[in-house]
Protein backbone atom coordinates (compact mmCIF):
# COMPACT_ATOMS: atom_id res chain seq x y z
CA UNK A 1 0.00 0.00 0.00
CA UNK A 2 2.45 2.64 -0.58
CA UNK A 3 4.18 5.34 -2.35
CA UNK A 4 7.46 3.43 -3.20
CA UNK A 5 9.60 4.25 -6.06
CA UNK A 6 10.99 2.80 -8.63
CA UNK A 7 9.53 -0.58 -9.66
CA UNK A 8 12.06 -3.71 -8.69
CA UNK A 9 10.98 -6.75 -10.77
CA UNK A 10 12.69 -9.75 -10.39
CA UNK A 11 16.68 -10.09 -10.99
CA UNK A 12 16.37 -6.28 -11.08
CA UNK A 13 19.40 -4.43 -9.29
CA UNK A 14 21.18 -2.02 -11.54
CA UNK A 15 20.80 1.62 -9.89
CA UNK A 16 21.01 3.65 -13.56
CA UNK A 17 17.50 2.96 -14.44
CA UNK A 18 16.01 3.84 -11.21
CA UNK A 19 16.93 7.71 -11.07
CA UNK A 20 15.35 8.53 -14.13
CA UNK A 21 12.08 6.29 -12.64
CA UNK A 22 12.27 8.30 -9.51
CA UNK A 23 12.42 11.26 -11.42
CA UNK A 24 9.75 10.75 -13.31
CA UNK A 25 7.26 10.05 -10.53
CA UNK A 26 8.53 13.07 -8.72
CA UNK A 27 7.74 15.16 -11.72
CA UNK A 28 4.45 12.90 -11.99
CA UNK A 29 3.33 14.16 -7.95
CA UNK A 30 0.49 17.43 -7.36
CA UNK A 31 2.15 20.89 -6.32
CA UNK A 32 3.30 20.93 -2.68
CA UNK A 33 3.89 17.17 -2.27
CA UNK A 34 7.76 16.20 -1.68
CA UNK A 35 9.23 12.99 -2.36
CA UNK A 36 10.97 12.19 1.21
CA UNK A 37 14.44 10.25 1.66
CA UNK A 38 12.39 6.82 1.69
CA UNK A 39 11.01 7.59 -1.95
CA UNK A 40 7.63 7.91 0.17
CA UNK A 41 5.81 11.60 -0.95
CA UNK A 42 5.57 13.76 2.44
CA UNK A 43 3.20 16.27 2.34
CA UNK A 44 4.16 19.65 3.57
CA UNK A 45 1.27 19.68 6.51
CA UNK A 46 -1.25 17.26 8.08
CA UNK A 47 -4.48 16.46 6.43
CA UNK A 48 -7.90 16.56 7.71
CA UNK A 49 -10.44 13.26 7.39
CA UNK A 50 -12.02 12.58 3.82
CA UNK A 51 -15.12 10.67 2.74
CA UNK A 52 -16.13 7.46 0.94
CA UNK A 53 -17.36 3.87 1.37
CA UNK A 54 -16.27 1.50 -1.05
CA UNK A 55 -12.72 0.49 -2.14
CA UNK A 56 -11.46 1.72 -5.26
CA UNK A 57 -10.97 0.11 -8.55
CA UNK A 58 -7.56 -1.40 -7.21
CA UNK A 59 -9.77 -3.03 -4.64
CA UNK A 60 -8.45 -3.91 -1.27
CA UNK A 61 -7.66 -1.55 1.44
CA UNK A 62 -4.90 0.23 -0.14
CA UNK A 63 -6.44 0.41 -3.64
CA UNK A 64 -2.91 -2.06 -4.61
CA UNK A 65 -0.93 0.66 -4.30
CA UNK A 66 3.04 0.27 -4.37
CA UNK A 67 4.74 -1.47 -1.41
CA UNK A 68 8.05 -2.33 -0.01
CA UNK A 69 9.94 -5.63 -1.48
CA UNK A 70 13.04 -5.99 0.68
CA UNK A 71 12.74 -9.32 2.42
CA UNK A 72 14.53 -9.87 5.88
CA UNK A 73 17.52 -11.31 6.12
CA UNK A 74 18.36 -14.75 6.92
CA UNK A 75 19.83 -14.60 10.35
CA UNK A 76 17.86 -15.09 13.19
CA UNK A 77 16.91 -11.87 14.77
CA UNK A 78 16.76 -13.21 18.17
CA UNK A 79 18.32 -10.45 20.59
CA UNK A 80 21.06 -10.64 23.08
CA UNK A 81 21.31 -8.49 26.09
CA UNK A 82 23.64 -5.94 26.13
CA UNK A 83 24.27 -2.62 28.16
CA UNK A 84 23.77 1.12 26.87
CA UNK A 85 26.97 2.71 26.87
CA UNK A 86 24.97 6.09 27.98
CA UNK A 87 23.07 4.70 30.39
CA UNK A 88 24.14 1.40 31.51
CA UNK A 89 20.46 -0.02 31.02
CA UNK A 90 20.15 -3.14 30.02
CA UNK A 91 18.67 -3.60 26.21
CA UNK A 92 18.13 -5.20 23.68
CA UNK A 93 20.77 -6.13 20.71
CA UNK A 94 19.92 -7.96 17.30
CA UNK A 95 20.17 -8.09 14.16
CA UNK A 96 18.92 -4.05 13.08
CA UNK A 97 15.85 -5.37 10.93
CA UNK A 98 14.33 -7.16 14.01
CA UNK A 99 14.26 -3.54 15.58
CA UNK A 100 11.06 -2.33 15.62
CA UNK A 101 10.55 1.86 16.60
CA UNK A 102 9.05 1.53 20.02
CA UNK A 103 5.79 3.46 19.51
CA UNK A 104 4.93 1.52 16.59
CA UNK A 105 5.65 -1.59 18.10
CA UNK A 106 3.43 -0.29 21.06
CA UNK A 107 0.76 0.35 18.52
CA UNK A 108 0.85 -3.10 17.14
CA UNK A 109 0.53 -4.44 20.28
CA UNK A 110 -2.01 -2.03 21.66
CA UNK A 111 -4.37 -2.90 18.59
CA UNK A 112 -3.74 -6.79 18.86
CA UNK A 113 -4.80 -6.87 22.79
CA UNK A 114 -7.97 -4.94 21.21
CA UNK A 115 -8.63 -7.63 18.95
CA UNK A 116 -8.18 -10.20 21.69
CA UNK A 117 -11.07 -8.46 23.52
CA UNK A 118 -13.63 -7.59 20.81
CA UNK A 119 -13.31 -10.24 18.52
CA UNK A 120 -11.48 -13.45 20.27
CA UNK A 121 -11.95 -15.76 17.62
CA UNK A 122 -9.85 -13.79 14.77
CA UNK A 123 -6.46 -14.62 16.95
CA UNK A 124 -4.65 -11.44 15.22
CA UNK A 125 -0.86 -11.95 16.08
CA UNK A 126 1.13 -8.07 16.43
CA UNK A 127 3.51 -9.27 14.50
CA UNK A 128 1.07 -9.77 10.88
CA UNK A 129 0.28 -5.87 11.43
CA UNK A 130 4.53 -5.40 11.79
CA UNK A 131 4.62 -7.49 8.83
CA UNK A 132 2.30 -5.01 7.05
CA UNK A 133 3.82 -2.01 8.51
CA UNK A 134 6.94 -3.05 7.60
CA UNK A 135 6.16 -3.56 3.69
CA UNK A 136 3.96 -0.74 3.88
CA UNK A 137 5.87 2.01 5.15
CA UNK A 138 9.05 0.89 6.56
CA UNK A 139 7.61 1.20 9.63
CA UNK A 140 6.59 4.38 9.50
CA UNK A 141 9.65 5.74 8.06
CA UNK A 142 11.45 4.19 10.63
CA UNK A 143 9.00 5.72 13.61
CA UNK A 144 9.49 9.06 12.47
CA UNK A 145 5.99 9.80 14.88
CA UNK A 146 5.72 12.06 17.88
CA UNK A 147 4.42 11.28 21.12
CA UNK A 148 0.72 10.84 20.18
CA UNK A 149 2.05 7.81 17.17
CA UNK A 150 1.43 10.65 14.45
CA UNK A 151 3.84 10.99 11.59
CA UNK A 152 5.82 13.92 11.30
CA UNK A 153 4.37 14.24 7.72
CA UNK A 154 1.70 12.72 5.99
CA UNK A 155 2.95 9.37 4.08
CA UNK A 156 1.32 8.75 0.59
CA UNK A 157 1.39 6.81 -2.58
CA UNK A 158 1.77 7.73 -6.07
CA UNK A 159 -1.63 9.22 -7.50
CA UNK A 160 -4.02 6.46 -8.82
CA UNK A 161 -4.45 7.97 -12.01
CA UNK A 162 -4.32 4.52 -14.18
CA UNK A 163 -1.13 5.44 -15.20
CA UNK A 164 0.73 2.05 -13.96
CA UNK A 165 -1.48 2.15 -11.01
CA UNK A 166 -5.13 1.08 -10.46
CA UNK A 167 -7.25 4.34 -11.24
CA UNK A 168 -9.21 5.38 -8.49
CA UNK A 169 -10.88 9.29 -9.04
CA UNK A 170 -10.83 11.14 -5.97
CA UNK A 171 -13.44 9.97 -3.59
CA UNK A 172 -12.34 12.91 -0.34
CA UNK A 173 -11.95 15.87 -2.22
CA UNK A 174 -8.35 15.39 -0.99
CA UNK A 175 -9.61 15.60 2.65
CA UNK A 176 -7.19 12.90 3.72
CA UNK A 177 -4.92 12.93 0.79
CA UNK A 178 -4.68 16.50 -0.34
CA UNK A 179 -5.28 15.27 -3.78
CA UNK A 180 -8.70 16.45 -5.47
CA UNK A 181 -8.18 14.36 -8.64
CA UNK A 182 -7.50 11.20 -7.65
CA UNK A 183 -7.19 8.81 -4.61
CA UNK A 184 -3.63 7.98 -3.02
CA UNK A 185 -2.59 5.57 -0.39
CA UNK A 186 -2.23 7.65 3.04
CA UNK A 187 -0.58 6.48 6.49
CA UNK A 188 1.41 4.44 7.97
CA UNK A 189 -0.72 1.12 6.96
CA UNK A 190 -1.28 2.99 2.97
CA UNK A 191 -5.22 2.94 2.89
CA UNK A 192 -7.25 4.35 0.21
CA UNK A 193 -9.04 7.42 1.72
CA UNK A 194 -12.86 5.52 0.35
CA UNK A 195 -11.62 2.31 2.52
CA UNK A 196 -10.45 4.53 5.19
CA UNK A 197 -13.94 6.08 5.44
CA UNK A 198 -15.67 3.01 7.24
CA UNK A 199 -12.35 1.00 8.14
CA UNK A 200 -10.27 3.98 10.12
CA UNK A 201 -10.44 3.20 13.94
CA UNK A 202 -9.55 5.77 17.22
CA UNK A 203 -6.63 3.35 18.15
CA UNK A 204 -5.36 6.96 20.64
CA UNK A 205 -8.27 7.74 22.31
CA UNK A 206 -8.20 11.34 21.26
CA UNK A 207 -11.61 11.36 20.01
CA UNK A 208 -9.72 11.12 16.13
CA UNK A 209 -9.11 8.53 13.09
CA UNK A 210 -6.26 9.96 11.66
CA UNK A 211 -4.75 7.39 8.95
CA UNK A 212 -1.04 9.16 10.00
CA UNK A 213 -1.54 8.09 13.20
CA UNK A 214 -0.18 4.66 14.11
CA UNK A 215 -2.25 3.53 16.47
CA UNK A 216 -5.35 4.52 14.19
CA UNK A 217 -3.89 2.78 11.44
CA UNK A 218 -2.73 -0.59 13.41
CA UNK A 219 -6.64 -0.83 14.98
CA UNK A 220 -7.64 0.17 11.98
CA UNK A 221 -6.18 -2.36 9.71
CA UNK A 222 -6.39 -5.42 12.69
CA UNK A 223 -10.70 -4.91 11.86
CA UNK A 224 -9.96 -4.72 8.45
CA UNK A 225 -7.88 -8.33 8.58
CA UNK A 226 -10.14 -9.68 10.71
CA UNK A 227 -13.34 -9.03 8.71
CA UNK A 228 -15.64 -11.95 7.35
CA UNK A 229 -15.30 -13.80 11.13
CA UNK A 230 -11.81 -14.86 9.51
CA UNK A 231 -9.53 -16.42 12.20
CA UNK A 232 -6.12 -15.80 11.18
CA UNK A 233 -4.12 -19.02 12.97
CA UNK A 234 -5.86 -20.93 9.93
CA UNK A 235 -3.56 -20.39 7.21
CA UNK A 236 -5.55 -20.18 4.27
CA UNK A 237 -7.99 -17.41 6.23
CA UNK A 238 -4.59 -15.46 6.84
CA UNK A 239 -3.74 -15.94 3.50
CA UNK A 240 -7.09 -14.73 1.99
CA UNK A 241 -7.19 -11.93 4.54
CA UNK A 242 -3.96 -10.21 3.24
CA UNK A 243 -4.30 -10.84 -0.33
CA UNK A 244 -7.81 -8.58 0.49
CA UNK A 245 -5.46 -5.97 1.80
CA UNK A 246 -3.54 -5.92 -1.44
CA UNK A 247 -4.13 -8.52 -4.06
CA UNK A 248 -0.57 -9.89 -5.07
CA UNK A 249 0.90 -12.49 -4.67
CA UNK A 250 4.68 -11.19 -4.48
CA UNK A 251 2.89 -8.76 -1.56
CA UNK A 252 1.73 -11.85 0.12
CA UNK A 253 4.50 -13.65 0.10
CA UNK A 254 6.80 -10.75 1.23
CA UNK A 255 4.41 -9.95 3.88
CA UNK A 256 4.53 -13.68 5.12
CA UNK A 257 8.56 -13.53 5.18
CA UNK A 258 8.44 -10.74 7.64
CA UNK A 259 5.69 -12.33 10.10
CA UNK A 260 8.07 -15.22 10.16
CA UNK A 261 10.83 -13.21 10.70
CA UNK A 262 9.42 -11.41 13.71
CA UNK A 263 8.00 -14.14 15.48
CA UNK A 264 11.22 -15.59 15.32
CA UNK A 265 11.88 -12.78 17.85
CA UNK A 266 12.09 -8.96 17.92
CA UNK A 267 13.26 -5.93 19.76
CA UNK A 268 12.69 -2.55 20.74
CA UNK A 269 14.45 0.53 19.04
CA UNK A 270 14.27 4.37 19.47
CA UNK A 271 11.93 6.14 17.90
CA UNK A 272 12.95 7.49 14.22
CA UNK A 273 16.27 5.12 14.12
CA UNK A 274 14.33 2.15 12.27
CA UNK A 275 15.77 0.25 9.34
CA UNK A 276 14.27 1.60 6.04
CA UNK A 277 13.64 -0.36 3.76
CA UNK A 278 15.56 0.32 0.13
CA UNK A 279 13.15 -1.56 -2.73
CA UNK A 280 9.86 -1.06 -3.92
CA UNK A 281 7.57 -2.85 -5.95
CA UNK A 282 6.90 -0.09 -8.90
CA UNK A 283 10.68 0.06 -9.49
CA UNK A 284 12.13 -0.08 -12.87
CA UNK A 285 14.66 -2.86 -13.45
CA UNK A 286 17.92 -1.61 -11.96
CA UNK A 287 16.20 0.99 -9.97
CA UNK A 288 18.09 2.64 -7.30
CA UNK A 289 17.16 1.40 -3.60
CA UNK A 290 16.78 4.61 -2.08
CA UNK A 291 15.31 7.25 -4.57
CA UNK A 292 15.92 10.85 -4.16
CA UNK A 293 15.06 13.87 -5.75
CA UNK A 294 17.79 13.95 -8.57
CA UNK A 295 20.63 16.37 -8.33
CA UNK A 296 20.87 19.80 -10.05
CA UNK A 297 22.73 19.46 -12.86
CA UNK A 298 26.53 21.16 -12.51
CA UNK A 299 27.27 24.16 -14.68
CA UNK A 300 29.81 23.49 -17.28
CA UNK A 301 33.04 24.71 -16.79
CA UNK A 302 34.19 27.67 -18.35
CA UNK A 303 37.74 26.53 -20.06
CA UNK A 304 40.99 27.95 -19.29
CA UNK A 305 42.32 31.16 -20.98
CA UNK A 306 46.18 30.32 -22.21
CA UNK A 307 48.95 32.20 -20.53
CA UNK A 308 50.34 34.72 -22.20
CA UNK A 309 53.76 34.45 -23.51
CA UNK A 310 56.18 37.08 -21.44
CA UNK A 311 59.47 38.53 -22.82
CA UNK A 312 62.50 36.49 -21.91
CA UNK A 313 60.45 33.25 -21.42
CA UNK A 314 57.87 31.71 -18.70
CA UNK A 315 53.98 32.82 -19.01
CA UNK A 316 51.42 35.03 -17.56
CA UNK A 317 48.71 33.37 -15.72
CA UNK A 318 45.11 35.05 -15.90
CA UNK A 319 43.98 36.57 -13.03
CA UNK A 320 42.25 33.63 -10.59
CA UNK A 321 38.52 33.60 -9.98
CA UNK A 322 37.04 33.45 -6.73
CA UNK A 323 35.23 30.14 -6.39
CA UNK A 324 31.41 30.47 -6.57
CA UNK A 325 29.59 30.87 -2.78
CA UNK A 326 28.14 27.16 -1.73
CA UNK A 327 24.81 26.67 -0.60
CA UNK A 328 24.48 27.41 3.00
CA UNK A 329 24.54 23.98 5.08
CA UNK A 330 21.05 22.92 5.97
CA UNK A 331 20.00 23.92 9.47
CA UNK A 332 19.37 20.84 11.87
CA UNK A 333 16.46 19.26 13.04
CA UNK A 334 15.58 20.90 16.07
CA UNK A 335 15.26 17.40 18.60
CA UNK A 336 11.89 16.10 19.93
CA UNK A 337 10.50 16.20 23.13
CA UNK A 338 11.01 12.58 24.00
CA UNK A 339 14.86 13.37 22.60
CA UNK A 340 15.25 16.09 25.52
CA UNK A 341 14.08 13.63 27.97
CA UNK A 342 17.06 12.71 30.63
CA UNK A 343 15.68 10.60 33.22
CA UNK A 344 12.29 10.48 35.45
CA UNK A 345 11.35 11.25 38.38
CA UNK A 346 8.87 10.36 40.55
CA UNK A 347 5.98 12.65 40.85
CA UNK A 348 4.70 12.02 44.84
CA UNK A 349 3.26 8.37 44.27
CA UNK A 350 2.13 7.47 47.83
CA UNK A 351 2.16 4.07 49.16
CA UNK A 352 0.57 1.27 46.53
CA UNK A 353 -1.42 -1.29 48.56
CA UNK A 354 -5.22 -2.83 48.27
CA UNK A 355 -7.16 -5.70 49.56
CA UNK A 356 -7.50 -8.37 47.09
CA UNK A 357 -10.11 -7.58 44.11
CA UNK A 358 -10.37 -4.02 45.06
CA UNK A 359 -8.97 -0.53 43.79
CA UNK A 360 -6.00 0.87 44.85
CA UNK A 361 -6.17 4.03 46.31
CA UNK A 362 -2.42 5.77 44.84
CA UNK A 363 -1.76 6.05 41.69
CA UNK A 364 1.61 6.15 39.85
CA UNK A 365 3.01 9.41 38.78
CA UNK A 366 6.51 10.26 37.40
CA UNK A 367 7.80 13.22 36.00
CA UNK A 368 9.84 13.44 32.75
CA UNK A 369 12.90 15.58 33.12
CA UNK A 370 15.14 17.01 31.18
CA UNK A 371 19.44 17.17 32.35
CA UNK A 372 18.57 21.12 33.47
CA UNK A 373 15.78 19.07 36.07
CA UNK A 374 12.91 21.16 33.75
CA UNK A 375 9.49 18.93 33.09
CA UNK A 376 9.13 18.19 29.39
CA UNK A 377 5.47 17.62 28.00
CA UNK A 378 4.37 15.78 25.04
CA UNK A 379 6.82 13.04 26.02
CA UNK A 380 4.74 9.04 26.42
CA UNK A 381 5.49 6.80 29.40
CA UNK A 382 4.78 3.77 29.14
CA UNK A 383 3.67 1.88 32.80
CA UNK A 384 3.86 -2.18 32.67
CA UNK A 385 2.77 -4.30 35.74
CA UNK A 386 5.55 -6.81 36.47
CA UNK A 387 5.51 -9.94 38.44
CA UNK A 388 3.34 -12.94 39.40
CA UNK A 389 0.47 -11.21 39.60
CA UNK A 390 -2.99 -10.50 38.29
CA UNK A 391 -3.59 -7.27 38.98
CA UNK A 392 -4.49 -4.95 36.20
CA UNK A 393 -4.81 -0.93 35.11
CA UNK A 394 -8.42 -0.18 34.84
CA UNK A 395 -9.98 -1.84 31.74
CA UNK A 396 -7.98 -5.02 32.15
CA UNK A 397 -4.67 -4.21 31.00
CA UNK A 398 -1.35 -4.37 32.15
CA UNK A 399 0.54 -2.28 29.72
CA UNK A 400 -0.97 1.52 30.00
CA UNK A 401 0.73 4.69 27.59
CA UNK A 402 0.22 8.06 28.91
CA UNK A 403 1.39 10.83 27.15
CA UNK A 404 3.00 13.65 29.48
CA UNK A 405 1.31 17.34 30.34
CA UNK A 406 2.61 20.52 30.06
CA UNK A 407 4.56 19.77 33.52
CA UNK A 408 6.06 16.62 32.27
CA UNK A 409 3.97 14.89 34.60
CA UNK A 410 1.97 11.26 33.22
CA UNK A 411 -0.25 9.56 35.87
CA UNK A 412 -0.97 5.79 35.43
CA UNK A 413 -4.58 4.69 35.44
CA UNK A 414 -5.86 3.48 38.52
CA UNK A 415 -4.50 0.19 39.53
CA UNK A 416 -7.32 -2.78 40.61
CA UNK A 417 -5.94 -5.69 42.79
CA UNK A 418 -6.58 -9.50 41.45
CA UNK A 419 -6.67 -12.30 43.88
CA UNK A 420 -3.09 -12.97 43.94
CA UNK A 421 -1.79 -11.69 46.72
CA UNK A 422 1.63 -10.43 47.46
CA UNK A 423 4.65 -7.56 46.05
CA UNK A 424 4.19 -6.87 42.52
CA UNK A 425 5.98 -4.08 40.59
CA UNK A 426 4.50 -1.07 38.53
CA UNK A 427 7.63 -0.21 36.00
CA UNK A 428 7.78 3.38 34.10
CA UNK A 429 9.74 3.86 30.67
CA UNK A 430 10.05 6.28 28.00
CA UNK A 431 9.12 5.14 24.79
CA UNK A 432 11.05 6.17 22.38
CA UNK A 433 14.09 6.34 24.55
CA UNK A 434 16.52 3.73 26.14
CA UNK A 435 17.01 5.15 30.03
CA UNK A 436 16.92 3.63 33.05
CA UNK A 437 13.03 3.97 34.64
CA UNK A 438 11.34 4.10 37.72
CA UNK A 439 10.16 0.47 39.70
CA UNK A 440 7.22 0.96 41.99
CA UNK A 441 6.18 -1.88 44.57
CA UNK A 442 2.44 -2.76 44.54
CA UNK A 443 1.47 -5.27 47.69
CA UNK A 444 -1.88 -6.91 47.57
CA UNK A 445 -3.55 -7.88 50.48
CA UNK A 446 -5.75 -10.83 51.36
CA UNK A 447 -9.28 -9.98 51.83
CA UNK A 448 -10.29 -9.94 55.56
CA UNK A 449 -13.25 -10.04 58.12
CA UNK A 450 -13.32 -8.66 61.39
CA UNK A 451 -16.54 -10.66 62.52
CA UNK A 452 -18.33 -13.55 62.23
CA UNK A 453 -21.97 -14.63 63.49
CA UNK A 454 -23.94 -17.68 63.06
CA UNK A 455 -26.89 -16.94 60.77
CA UNK A 456 -29.05 -19.38 63.20
CA UNK A 457 -29.58 -19.90 66.84
CA UNK A 458 -30.22 -23.13 67.35
CA UNK A 459 -28.75 -25.48 69.14
CA UNK A 460 -26.37 -28.35 67.79
CA UNK A 461 -27.03 -31.58 68.83
CA UNK A 462 -26.69 -35.19 67.84
CA UNK A 463 -26.50 -38.62 69.59
CA UNK A 464 -23.25 -40.71 69.39
CA UNK A 465 -22.08 -42.38 66.08
CA UNK A 466 -24.91 -39.74 64.55
CA UNK A 467 -25.06 -36.92 62.27
CA UNK A 468 -26.37 -33.02 63.16
CA UNK A 469 -29.41 -32.30 61.66
CA UNK A 470 -28.37 -28.95 60.75
CA UNK A 471 -25.23 -27.74 59.12
CA UNK A 472 -22.94 -24.91 60.79
CA UNK A 473 -23.79 -21.87 58.59
CA UNK A 474 -21.83 -18.48 59.11
CA UNK A 475 -21.15 -14.46 57.37
CA UNK A 476 -18.52 -12.46 58.12
CA UNK A 477 -19.08 -8.56 58.31
CA UNK A 478 -15.19 -6.46 57.88
CA UNK A 479 -16.04 -2.63 59.32
CA UNK A 480 -19.99 -3.24 59.15
CA UNK A 481 -19.89 -4.25 56.01
CA UNK A 482 -20.03 -7.94 54.07
CA UNK A 483 -16.82 -9.91 53.34
CA UNK A 484 -17.23 -11.67 50.66
CA UNK A 485 -14.24 -14.04 49.12
CA UNK A 486 -12.09 -14.06 53.01
CA UNK A 487 -10.16 -17.24 53.34
CA UNK A 488 -11.32 -19.28 56.83
CA UNK A 489 -9.94 -22.54 58.59
CA UNK A 490 -12.41 -24.63 60.63
CA UNK A 491 -10.96 -27.04 63.52
CA UNK A 492 -12.59 -29.05 65.98
CA UNK A 493 -10.49 -28.13 69.19
CA UNK A 494 -9.43 -29.51 72.55
CA UNK A 495 -11.14 -27.19 74.40
CA UNK A 496 -11.81 -22.98 74.67
CA UNK A 497 -7.26 -22.71 76.11
CA UNK A 498 -6.22 -25.22 73.65
CA UNK A 499 -6.57 -24.69 70.16
CA UNK A 500 -4.95 -27.73 69.27
CA UNK A 501 -6.93 -30.34 66.54
CA UNK A 502 -9.29 -33.35 69.87
CA UNK A 503 -9.04 -36.61 68.52
CA UNK A 504 -12.51 -37.60 69.43
CA UNK A 505 -16.07 -35.89 69.74
CA UNK A 506 -17.81 -34.57 66.35
CA UNK A 507 -15.69 -34.93 62.79
CA UNK A 508 -16.46 -34.11 59.37
CA UNK A 509 -15.28 -36.47 56.75
CA UNK A 510 -13.48 -36.04 53.33
CA UNK A 511 -14.28 -36.99 49.86
CA UNK A 512 -12.96 -40.69 50.54
CA UNK A 513 -15.28 -40.37 53.75
CA UNK A 514 -12.64 -40.65 55.91
CA UNK A 515 -12.48 -38.68 59.69
CA UNK A 516 -11.07 -34.91 59.44
CA UNK A 517 -11.29 -32.38 62.17
CA UNK A 518 -9.90 -29.50 60.24
CA UNK A 519 -10.88 -28.01 57.28
CA UNK A 520 -8.53 -25.78 55.17
CA UNK A 521 -9.10 -23.21 51.90
CA UNK A 522 -12.55 -22.88 52.80
CA UNK A 523 -14.05 -19.25 51.73
CA UNK A 524 -17.21 -16.33 52.15
CA UNK A 525 -19.19 -16.86 49.13
CA UNK A 526 -19.91 -13.02 47.48
CA UNK A 527 -22.71 -12.37 50.50
CA UNK A 528 -19.83 -13.09 53.02
CA UNK A 529 -21.97 -16.84 54.05
CA UNK A 530 -19.72 -19.73 54.90
CA UNK A 531 -21.63 -23.09 54.82
CA UNK A 532 -19.60 -25.72 56.33
CA UNK A 533 -20.37 -29.53 55.33
CA UNK A 534 -22.48 -31.85 57.58
CA UNK A 535 -20.88 -32.82 60.72
CA UNK A 536 -20.76 -36.60 62.23
CA UNK A 537 -20.72 -37.78 65.86
CA UNK A 538 -18.24 -40.75 67.48
CA UNK A 539 -18.93 -42.56 70.32
CA UNK A 540 -17.90 -39.59 72.83
CA UNK A 541 -20.71 -37.45 74.31
CA UNK A 542 -20.27 -34.43 75.66
CA UNK A 543 -19.77 -30.63 74.81
CA UNK A 544 -17.20 -29.87 72.39
CA UNK A 545 -16.18 -26.97 70.69
CA UNK A 546 -15.48 -25.71 66.48
CA UNK A 547 -13.40 -22.82 66.02
CA UNK A 548 -13.49 -20.69 62.37
CA UNK A 549 -10.81 -18.02 61.90
CA UNK A 550 -10.83 -16.09 59.23
CA UNK A 551 -8.14 -13.49 57.28
CA UNK A 552 -7.86 -10.26 59.50
CA UNK A 553 -8.79 -11.77 62.74
CA UNK A 554 -12.44 -12.43 63.21
CA UNK A 555 -12.67 -15.75 65.16
CA UNK A 556 -15.79 -17.88 66.14
CA UNK A 557 -16.47 -20.65 68.70
CA UNK A 558 -19.81 -22.65 68.29
CA UNK A 559 -20.72 -25.22 70.99
CA UNK A 560 -21.67 -29.09 69.58
CA UNK A 561 -23.02 -31.41 72.09
CA UNK A 562 -23.89 -35.06 72.19
CA UNK A 563 -26.13 -36.98 74.13
CA UNK A 564 -27.92 -40.19 74.17
CA UNK A 565 -31.18 -39.75 73.32
CA UNK A 566 -34.04 -39.70 76.12
CA UNK A 567 -35.41 -42.61 77.53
Amino acid sequence: MAAHFGRLRKGATTTAVAAVAVAALSASQAPGVTTDDLGRQAAGAAQPSGDANTGGAGGGATGDSPYYTDLPPLKSPNPSPSASPTTGTTVSVGEAEAGIPATVLDAYKKAEAELRASKPGCNLPWQLLAAIGKVESGQARGGRVDASGTTYSPILGPKLDGNGFALIADTDHGAYDGDPAYDRAVGPMQFIPSTWEWAGRDGNGDGKKDPNNVYDAALAAGHYLCRFDRDLSVQSQMNAAILNYNNSTEYLNTVLSWLEYYRKGTHEVPDGTGTLPSHSSNSDPGASPSPTTPATPSTPSTPSTPSTPKPGGGSTSPTPKPPAPSSPAPSPTPPTPTQTVDHLEDANTGKLTATAGSAFGTKVAVRAESKASKGVAKVRVRFTIIGDTDATFTGGESVATVVTGGAGTATAPALVAGEKTGDFTVRATVVGRVLGGLDYTATVTPRQADTLTRTSDTALTCVPGGEFADQVELKATYKGAVAGKVAATATLIKSADDATENDKGPYFKDADGKTIRTLTDLTTDADGVLKLPKLYADDATGTFLLRVNTTGGAVLTVELKVAAAAS
